[in-house]
């Protein structure tokens, strides 16, 4: 595995990747959970969401940075973290691994590169989200894995 830095040509892959891998977030866990007037409302266009986030992940001058691990010379997943110096913190904001990538320590070691190239920038702490749900247990057993702390947080939705 090589991790690399973002080239402006990953941003149609990357974005295809992503919504490869939130997916069944989105339309086999929120939907049913929440219904549709919550799902419609809440995350409807998470496609078009991710297209627009992805497109804008690296951007050094605001300390947002993206790095790509690649497979065999084919894209296995990518983590995009953003720094905010004063603050001395840092923040994972994507972490995505191709399903038939998972399992082979990627995540861990896009995880551990950002990590390490928040402490270049002046970070002092990380914070990496995700949910609570069955879909995001991977994710929760890697972060705990790597010594992050959870903070247990509560969000509802009802329909008005």
């Amino acid at each position: 595995m090589r991790i690399r830095a973002f080239a402006h040509d990953d941003v149609a892959p990357l974005t295809d990747l992503t919504i490869e891998t939130f997916r069944p977030f989105f339309e086999e866990v929120f939907r049913p959970l929440m219904g549709e007037v919550i799902f419609t409302v809440q995350h409807g266009n998470w496609r078009d969401d991710y297209r627009r986030q992805v497109a804008g992940l690296h951007a050094p001058e605001r300390h947002s940075y993206v790095a790509v691990a690649e497979v065999a010379g084919v894209i296995a997943g990518y983590v995009a973290w953003a720094v905010d110096p004063d603050r001395r913190h840092g923040e994972v904001v994507i972490l995505a691994v191709s399903s038939e990538h998972r399992r082979h320590a990627v995540g861990t070691a896009l995880c551990e590169h950002a990590f390490e190239q928040m402490r270049l920038r002046g970070a002092e702490i990380v914070e990496i989200g995700t949910g609570g749900d069955p879909f995001h247990a991977p994710a929760r057993a890697l972060y705990e894995q790597l010594g992050c702390t959870q903070n247990p947080v509560a969000v509802y939705f009802r329909q008005l």
